[in-house]
C-alpha cells in the first residue's frame, strides 16, 4: 500500500472513532454495576430492568412510537404523492415546487421549531401529541419525497407506456406498475422516517405540550439531575433502534426489483 493509501485509511479510521467511540463507550457503560458513570464495577442488566419498572419512561416510549407510527403514515401518503407529482410537472415549475418542498430541511431545525410553536400560537391549537406530530410530518415529508423521488427517476417511463397501450387507465398504471416498483424505496423511507421521527428532539421540544413527553424529551429532563446508568441504558436502545431502523432503510433503498 502507498503513502496515499495508508494516509486515506488511517484518515477513515479516525474518523470512524470519532463518530462512534463516544456511543461504544455509552452503550458499555449502560451495563456498569456502579451508579456513577465513570467508575466500572463490572457487568450488570440491573439499569434495563429499572427502565422496564419505569412507569413515567414507559409512557414516554408509548408517546414516541405513536407519533412516529401516525406522523410515518402521513408522511409517507404525502411524501410518495408529492414524488410522483412532482416527476409529471414541467422543469420549471418541478424546480420552483422542489424547493418549496425541501425548505424544512433546508434551514435549521431550531428555525423550524419555533416557525411551528409560532404557527400553533396563531391558530391557537394547544401543544399536545397532535401538534408534535404535525411537526414531524413537515419534517419526513421532504425525506420521504426525496428518497421516492431517486427511485422514480431511475423507472423506465416505457414500462408505464406499455401498460396504457394495452389498456390501462393512469390509476391501474400507476396502482400496478409504478407502486410496485417504487415499493423499496417506499418501505427505505418508511424505516427512515419513524426513526428520525422517534429520536428527534428538537422538534419535538417547541411542540410539546404538558403530557406528551416523548422519549427524547424523557433523556433530556433526566439529563439535568446528572449522567445515570439508566439514561446510559435509554440512550443505547434510542441509539440501537435508530441504527438498525436506517441501515435497513439503506438496504432497500438499494433494493432492485
Amino acid at each position: 500500500m502507498n503513502r496515499g493509501g495508508i494516509w486515506l485509511l488511517s484518515t477513515s479510521l479516525a474518523n470512524l472513532l470519532f463518530l462512534y467511540l463516544p456511543i461504544t463507550v455509552l452503550i458499555l457503560f449502560s451495563f456498569n454495576a456502579s451508579r456513577l458513570s465513570a467508575t466500572w464495577q463490572g457487568f450488570t442488566f440491573r439499569w434495563y430492568l429499572v427502565l422496564v419498572e419505569d412507569q413515567a419512561l414507559l409512557a414516554a416510549a408509548q408517546n414516541s412510537l405513536l407519533v412516529a407510527v401516525v406522523s410515518t403514515f402521513i408522511a409517507t401518503i404525502l411524501g410518495v404523492g408529492a414524488a410522483v407529482g412532482l416527476e409529471r410537472l414541467s422543469a420549471t415549475r418541478r424546480r420552483t415546487l422542489e424547493g418549496a418542498l425541501l425548505l424544512p430541511l433546508v434551514i435549521p431545525e431550531v428555525m423550524l421549531g419555533v416557525a411551528l410553536l409560532l404557527f400553533f400560537v396563531m391558530i391557537e391549537l394547544p401543544l399536545s401529541l397532535v401538534t408534535i406530530t404535525i411537526g414531524h410530518v413537515v419534517w419526513n415529508v421532504p425525506i420521504v419525497a426525496v428518497i421516492v423521488r431517486a427511485r422514480l427517476q431511475k423507472l423506465d417511463p416505457r414500462l408505464v407506456e406499455a401498460a396504457q397501450d394495452l389498456g390501462a387507465t393512469p390509476w391501474q398504471a400507476f396502482w400496478r406498475v409504478t407502486l410496485p416498483l417504487l415499493m423499496p424505496a417506499i418501505i427505505g423511507a418508511v424505516l427512515m422516517a419513524f426513526a428520525l421521527s422517534l429520536d428527534d428532539f428538537i422538534v419535538t421540544f417547541f411542540t410539546a405540550g404538558p403530557g406528551s413527553t416523548t422519549l427524547p424529551l424523557k433523556v433530556y429532563s433526566m439529563v439535568k439531575s446528572g449522567i445515570t446508568p439508566e439514561i446510559n441504558a435509554l440512550s443505547a436502545i434510542l441509539v440501537l433502534i435508530s441504527m438498525v431502523l436506517i441501515g435497513l432503510s439503506l438496504v432497500f433503498q438499494r433494493w432492485k426489483n
